[in-house]
C-alpha cells in the first residue's frame, strides 16, 4: 500500500512537471510579406511646333518640323527630353545629327547643348571617318511626382552668307535614349551600348 501510494505520488509529480513545463514556454510569432513591383524608365522627346520659317505656331509640341532655310534667319528648334514620373535614376543620352553645322552662325547648337549641362560622350563616324553624329549624356535622378525636363538646345541661325541651296534636304535630328543607372554606375560606355541600337518605337 505504501509502495503503491509512493508510485502514485511520483506519477502525479511527473504529470505536474510536464504541464508546468509546457505552460512555461515563451512563444512568439511574426511574418514578413514581400511585394515586388517593377521599376521603369520612361522618357519622351518633343519640340515646339513651328512654321517653315521657324516661328512658333501656338503652344503645341510635336515630333517633327520642316524648315525653309534662308540666309541670316533665326529659327526656333527646342527639343526637350521629358523624364517621366516614377522613373528610376537613369543615364540619359541624346544623339544629335547636325546636317547644317557648317552654315550656322551665332551660338552653335553644340554650345547650346553644353550650356544645358549635357556632356559629350562619343562621336559616331561613317566608313570614311567623318563625324555623322555626336552623343551627349546626363544622369537623371529618380523622379517620383512630376515630369523633369532636360532641354537640348533652343534655336539655330543660318549664316548670312550661307550657300543654302546646297543644303536642300539637310536635317537636324535628335534621338533620346534612357537606361537605368543601377548596374552601370562606373560603366557609361556599357550604358550607351545597352541602348544605342534601339529605335525610337522600342525605347
Amino acid at each position: 500500500m505504501k509502495k503503491t501510494l509512493m508510485i502514485m505520488l511520483a506519477l502525479v509529480l511527473v504529470i505536474a512537471m510536464s504541464v508546468t513545463g509546457t505552460l512555461a514556454y515563451l512563444t512568439g510569432f511574426d511574418a514578413v510579406t514581400n511585394t515586388f513591383t517593377v521599376g521603369k524608365v520612361n522618357i519622351t522627346l518633343d519640340e515646339t511646333d513651328v512654321d517653315v520659317y521657324g516661328v512658333k505656331d501656338g503652344n503645341t509640341r510635336v515630333k517633327k518640323n520642316e524648315y525653309k532655310l534662308i540666309p541670316g534667319r533665326e529659327y526656333v528648334k527646342d527639343p526637350v527630353v521629358h523624364f517621366q514620373p516614377n522613373s528610376e535614376k537613369s543615364y540619359l543620352f541624346i544623339k544629335v545629327e547636325n546636317g547644317i553645322k557648317d552654315i550656322v552662325s551665332g551660338v552653335p547648337i553644340e554650345t547650346q547643348i553644353a550650356n544645358n549641362n549635357w556632356e559629350k560622350h562619343t562621336e559616331i563616324l561613317d566608313a570614311d571617318g567623318n563625324v555623322t553624329a555626336v552623343v551627349y549624356y546626363q544622369v537623371a535622378d529618380a523622379s517620383d511626382k512630376e515630369v523633369v525636363d532636360y532641354k537640348v538646345f533652343e534655336s539655330f541661325t543660318i549664316d548670312g552668307n550661307a550657300a543654302v541651296a546646297s543644303y536642300d534636304g539637310a536635317q537636324v535630328n535628335v534621338t533620346a535614349y534612357a537606361v537605368q543607372f543601377d548596374g552601370f554606375e562606373n560603366n557609361r560606355a556599357g550604358a550607351w551600348d545597352a541602348v544605342k541600337d534601339l529605335k525610337p518605337a522600342e525605347a
